[in-house]
């Protein structure tokens, strides 16, 4: 049994935790940017493949006392590496340090790590592995708090946000993780039709159809775990037998029909985008791409799923800003019989929709922190 630290972005722990629990993955318990759990190591790479709001997979190794360099190399070498690494291995040290005076460059903290993991492989092997901060066969981190330490494993490798997908920008493109949190503590319908009128790379309806149809956000990516050189025969079969399953239920509902999705822009060039990613996600055909203006949404179904990130105003002028705003408030009253989700990353909008959301959250897009608005719509 493996104790994992799973982690997300800001505000996003509680869609987390509902995540894991819906993989059957009991007695997950929230802390300050994640959650934990216990289990083999296959379970942690199922969480890998199916995650869609996790943003890493980390599995402990051990934890010690660390108030001084002394006490981290020490604690470090004694973990067994050999278990986990070879002398042809490559590795990396990422060190996230807070509120331990002793030790408060994560750069330095790092190089004691790697060192300490380099002497205790040299000394098993006769030979050193070789450190390779870009693509490493086994990335490590160090997470230092008030002089504890706790060394993990990177199953990821990179960050789980990178589906595969993202082949067109458009500027300040919607991170996938935090679109699926926004439909999956929104909640989205998916069993009815769906429109994002503001699409911009078409994140949002792209991480809409791909929970719909149950299809395995991580199916076209590889993960750290799958380059380390010493898992067990076991673990292995398990992992190829969670990718077959994840397989077979993408050829089952690559095609499924489902209810109308609309992709929605006034810039023909940020449709262009959204449809060539809709493309490398294999969901471009479950999706209906328009240029429009917000200020023209229809109400073309009698129920339906709204879900959008709106300009936040970094690159709009106030006066463009409020008249957006007011056009989207008074479109929204059109909407009888909607669920309206908003990424608002702006308190002017709020007071333009002049409604009391149904659901709210805080969350945060990078460093802006922002809010999850859902408004039932009568």
């Amino acid at each position: 049994m493996f104790r994992f630290f799973v982690t997300c972005a800001r505000g996003m722990e509680g869609a987390l935790r509902r995540e894991l629990a819906d993989m059957r993955i009991a007695g997950a318990k929230g802390d300050r940017g994640g959650v934990w759990f216990e289990g083999p190591l296959d379970m942690g790479m199922r969480v890998c493949l199916h995650s869609r709001v996790a943003v890493r997979v980390l599995v402990r190794l051990g934890t010690f006392d660390a108030a001084d360099q002394q006490s981290l190399y020490a604690g470090t070498r004694a973990i067994p590496w050999r278990d986990w690494l070879t002398a042809t291995s490559s590795f990396a040290v990422d060190a996230n340090i807070r509120d331990t005076p002793a030790l408060t460059h994560s750069g330095y903290v790092a190089l004691k790590v790697k060192d300490a993991v380099v002497d205790a492989l040299r000394n098993a092997f006769g030979a050193r592995p070789d450190v390779d901060p870009k693509s490493p066969d086994v990335s490590i981190v160090l997470h230092l708090a008030k002089g504890q330490a706790g060394i993990f494993l990177d199953l990821a490798g990179e960050s789980l946000h990178q589906r595969g997908y993202r082949v067109a920008m458009v500027d300040a493109p919607l991170k996938e993780t935090l679109a699926a949190a926004v439909l999956l503590l929104g909640g989205a319908h998916a069993d009815a039709p769906f429109i994002d009128p503001m699409a911009g790379s078409g994140t949002l309806a792209i991480e809409h159809v791909l929970a719909a149809r149950g299809i395995a956000p991580g199916l076209r990516r590889r993960f750290g775990f799958e380059r380390w050189p010493s898992l067990p025969p076991e673990t292995r079969a398990a992992w190829k037998r969670l990718r077959a399953e994840a397989d077979q239920a993408f050829h089952e509902a690559e095609h499924r029909p489902l209810p109308p999705v609309v992709c929605a822009d006034i810039d023909a060039a940020a449709l262009a985008a959204a449809r060539k990613n809709a493309a490398a996600a294999g969901v471009d055909d479950a999706i209906t791409f328009e240029r429009a203006d917000v200020a023209a949404l229809e109400h073309r179904w009698p129920v339906a799923t709204l879900a959008t990130n709106p300009p936040y105003g970094e690159r709009l002028q106030p006066a463009d800003l409020d008249a957006l705003y007011t056009a989207m408030g008074r479109a929204f009253e059109r909407l009888s019989g909607w669920r309206v989700i908003i990424l608002c990353g702006n308190p002017a909008l709020e007071r333009a929709i002049r409604r009391k959301p149904t659901v709210f959250h805080r969350l945060w897009n990078g460093p802006l922190e922002v809010r999850l608005l859902r408004y039932d719509m009568k």
